[in-house]
């Protein structure tokens, strides 16, 4: 697989989580039984899989019309035409009409349209006609923004692409088939880089160590493979894979030895493997579309935007049959209460929050898009903001992929040319994965040409690397006669399988003495920052062709190759601006703890009390939790233990972002809160991940959590100004009502008045937000909603109530017959004071003056309040049942506005005197 680009298909349709929910909601983390089987996919495609795992390879090529060699492009091509692309259909976009019923559907907008039903019903068309109008926008706005979202996340994708080593026939025929010499005229095989969705039935795939497996696959050759089933069956531990199935009676498909699955990946090992089926004609696209219609759980920002719904629908139920009641027996008309009751309901909705939550979110998707970051997933938007604690892999993330190979000391310390010819003979024939070490070794052609690798050398065997053994071993033969066995690993488990030492030509016995020796050469390279990788060979017989990880014994070392892993130039002043904004920043490593404080030092990062693997094995879940939080660097760590610690620090309440490359990230990146890889990483780490980093600029990471504070921010700002707002209309509205002879306003007016606020606040989501707001991580928290809703609303009341006074005292409409006079009044007052409250409500500081709104929100909100102005003075008042105010009253007007400010100031200081500001 390539490395070097990220996922295209998978990212779009296959990320780890998406996964795990899909097979969790089907029951497929239990154990299977022969009728579950035909329950959960077709039973001709598990009895397709079952006959391929136990046909000879030849037979099913045969059957495919493949060769052992790959397809030929034609061929390829003629496949593709029959098969189609290799996508999942139910994670296909959706159709734009259903992707518009689904903007639609949302609490608000059903509510809005039973009140819009009812005031046609009851012949109030203009009623109906401003409410249609109200959830025609909610609706269109939300569907053109998630539409740019996608669009903008689309293009960003179609810079890069997830492939696959497939191989390819440049003639008919092959060079060299199992049963037939070579072909005269054939160049053999060849391989290429071909992306998945092009992938078709009858290609053959090479695979190895951290590759996502990209469609149901027959092995045909297999060395030491191990695969990660638990996102299917939710086995913790790999399974190895075998070219044949071993029990002939096996029956569920997912335990054939022989067969991959898509949406797995490679563990450690590689091999050869024929694609069976593609898409939805996959044993995962049979699954995924019985789940197509079940909705997903929630996540905690879903989660956290319907509490806060709730809050508010709760307030509406509350109030609604107050107005209603109050009405009703005041005025005698249960008819004009009721309407009043409803548009009273319409207010109270906040029918624009789906539009200002997608907007705010796609916002923050296309700003980062702008710095080559890809969001795979809207809402880690607002997870990036609410991170508390970036747990960080050290290789490849804070440090270069230019790793260097500085140093190759024998085992006494000494340069040495011998240790870099064994070393370039093992990354030279391995086949697994070939990380940067191998690719810092490759660089030294100087040896290739001084051993004359390809005349003097032929590989024999392999054993993978894998993360128990945390070593691999290539076997070569040299010119045909001895075989060597050629190791490198970490220090400690190379040792491990030593028992002598080479010295020049000759080898001594590793004692004790010596083995102190070695501790201390390696720890005074890793104090130089150098990475440290063991060298040790074994010469056998040439009888023997097949060779295992038993062989890995008796071992001499030969020396070291110690590579130098500089941290990224971003990487000091990336960490100490998330330090600045609140975030923590812990190392988690499988490196060794010497390389690590290196690091951490050259980075400015206080490296304290260093915790290892081998501790955290003796620690329970609660003791491990506590030093979680108190430890920052974490060395020699499994993958596991990765894992662990990031649930932990989950489970004590932070919000928790891993940033990780490698393999060994993976399960970590897919427990995290937010899941962070670079374009660099492995498959499985890229597809665990939920952000991806097409640049290795990590200030990038700070200006992601900055915006996505500033997403919630506004989001909030919406919030606040909506339940304030409310809160105080209804307090108004409920006063009034006793002591008025009739309605303070018309059903019509509140709803023009409610559509014109709705238009005023569709430019929040490009406000800008003060610095101060962005310094710590922000959290939903409903009951602080409350809260301010009960402190700012009645301000708005006490300007209501002043409102009333004026027009019943100064104006005269005290009557039913001057009741439009009245009316006018409190709606202009109302327009232009629910619009102030926009600018008084973002910013805890002075607006104008010390925080100034963005140029869309500033001309939006001027717009309305001349429009809201402009209605009852203008033409179409009587249409809306209003009248012209003398000029007088906007005199009266300025002055109220003036205190109005004046006082919802003096509230915020209090507020954030004893509550503060979020």
């Amino acid at each position: 697989m390539n490395r070097g680009k990220h996922p295209g298909f998978f990212a779009r349709f296959l990320h780890s989580r998406a996964i795990h929910r899909l097979f969790r909601r089907i029951a497929l983390l239990e154990s299977f039984e022969g009728a579950a089987i035909s329950r959960d996919v077709p039973a001709p495609l598990a009895q397709t899989l079952s006959a391929a795992a136990r046909s000879e390879p030849q037979a099913l090529l045969k059957t495919l019309h493949a060769h052992p060699d790959g397809l030929t492009e034609a061929e390829a091509r003629a496949a593709r035409r029959r098969f189609g692309p290799n996508e999942v259909e139910h994670e296909k976009p959706l159709p734009a009409w259903q992707h518009l019923w689904h903007c639609y559907q949302n609490p608000f907008n059903l509510l809005l349209t039973v009140l819009a039903a009812i005031s046609a019903a009851t012949d109030d068309t203009k009623a109906a006609i401003v409410i249609s109008t109200m959830v025609v926008l909610s609706t269109g706005l939300r569907f053109w923004q998630e539409n740019r979202s996608h669009q903008a996340a689309d293009k960003l994708k179609a810079l890069v692409s997830s492939t696959a080593t497939v191989l390819r026939r440049d003639r008919a025929g092959s060079a060299k088939t199992s049963n037939e010499g070579a072909t005269p005229g054939d160049t053999g095989p060849r391989q290429i880089e071909l992306p998945i969705r092009q992938l078709v039935p009858g290609d053959v795939l090479l695979m190895s160590a951290g590759d996502m497996i990209p469609a149901d696959l027959r092995l045909l050759a297999a060395k030491d493979l191990f695969v990660g089933q638990s996102a299917m069956t939710g086995e913790s531990m790999p399974v190895e894979k075998f070219p044949m199935q071993r029990d002939p009676k096996t029956i569920n498909p997912l335990e054939l030895d022989s067969i991959l699955f898509m949406g797995t990946n490679v563990v450690s090992g590689s091999a050869t493997a024929l694609v069976l089926a593609t898409g939805s004609h996959t044993y995962f696209g049979a699954l995924a579309q019985r789940a197509s219609s079940t909705d997903r759980s929630p996540t905690s920002f879903q989660t956290g935007v319907n509490r806060v719904s709730w809050l508010l629908i709760r307030f509406m139920a509350l109030m609604v049959p107050l107005v209603l009641l109050l009405n009703g027996f005041t005025k005698g008309d249960w008819l004009q209460a009721l309407l009043f009751a409803l548009s009273i309901a319409v207010g109270l909705t906040p029918e624009m929050l789906p539009m200002i939550v997608t907007s705010t979110l796609a916002r923050g998707a296309v700003f980062l898009s702008r710095k080559k970051v890809i969001v795979k997933r809207l809402d880690a938007i607002q997870n990036f903001g609410a991170m508390d604690v970036l747990c960080t892999d050290k290789t490849g993330t804070l440090t270069q992929d230019r790793i260097v190979l500085a140093q190759h000391p024998d085992a006494w310390g000494d340069e040495s040319a011998q240790v870099l010819k064994m070393v370039y003979l093992n990354s030279y024939y391995q086949t697994g994965l070939k990380n940067l070490l191998d690719v810092a070794v490759l660089k030294h052609a100087e040896v290739h040409h001084e051993l004359d690798v390809v005349a003097s050398f032929s590989k024999v065997d392999e054993m993978p690397f894998d993360f128990s053994r945390r070593r691999m071993s290539v076997v070569v033969a040299e010119r045909d006669q001895r075989h060597l066995l050629i190791c490198k690993g970490a220090v400690e488990e190379i040792l491990a399988v030593c028992t002598a030492v080479r010295r020049g030509e000759a080898d001594e016995p590793l004692t004790q003495v010596l083995l102190e020796r070695q501790h201390a050469l390696t720890k005074a390279l890793n104090a130089q920052g150098l990475r440290v990788v063991a060298v040790a060979v074994k010469a056998l017989p040439p009888e023997k062709t097949d060779y295992g990880i038993p062989d890995e014994t008796g071992l001499t070392l030969v020396g070291y190759v110690a590579f130098l892993d500089p941290p990224k130039e971003t990487t000091a002043p990336a960490l100490a601006a998330l330090a600045r904004h609140g975030v923590t920043v812990k190392i988690l490593t499988g490196d060794n703890e010497a390389v690590t404080a290196k690091i951490c030092h050259d980075v400015g990062l206080a490296s304290g009390v260093v915790l290892l693997g081998s501790d955290i094995e003796a620690l329970d879940d609660t003791q491990l939790a506590i030093s979680a939080e108190k430890t920052t660097v974490f060395a020699k760590l499994t993958p596991a233990h990765k894992e662990r610690i990031v649930r932990l620090l989950k489970g004590r309440g932070h919000v928790v972002g891993y940033l990780g490359d490698g393999i060994n990230d993976a399960a970590a990146l897919r427990v995290a809160d937010i899941g962070i890889s670079v374009d660099t990483a492995v498959d499985i780490a890229k597809e665990a991940a939920d952000i991806i980093l097409l640049e290795k600029n990590l200030l990038v990471l700070d200006q992601g959590v900055l915006e996505g504070r500033r997403t919630f921010v506004n989001m909030l700002k919406y919030i606040k100004m909506t339940a304030s707002s409310n809160f105080g209309n209804v307090l108004s509205v409920l006063v009034a009502s006793a002591f008025i002879p009739f309605l303070p306003m018309l059903p019509m007016h509140l709803l023009v008045q409610n559509l014109l606020y709705d238009v005023s606040q569709s430019a929040i989501p490009f406000d800008n937000v003060d610095s101060e707001l962005l310094n710590k991580p922000l959290h939903w928290q409903p009951a602080e909603i409350g809260r301010f809703m009960l402190y700012f609303g009645p301000v708005s009341s006490v300007f209501d109530l002043a409102t009333f006074a004026l027009m019943w005292f100064v104006f005269g409409a005290s009557s039913v017959a001057q009741q439009t006079l009245f009316q006018s009044g409190w709606f202009v007052m109302g327009v232009l004071t629910q619009t102030l409250i926009v600018h008084m409500i973002r910013t805890p500081l002075i607006p104008f003056a010390q925080s100034r709104a963005a140029t869309p929100l500033l001309v939006m909100t001027s717009l309305i309040m001349a429009v809201g102005v402009f209605l009852p003075m203008g033409p179409l008042a009587h249409w809306f049942k209003l009248q012209a105010l003398p000029p007088v009253f906007f005199a009266y007007v300025a002055a109220m506005l003036a205190g109005y400010v004046a006082l919802t100031q003096a509230m915020k200081a209090y507020y954030i005197r004893r509550f503060g500001w979020q």
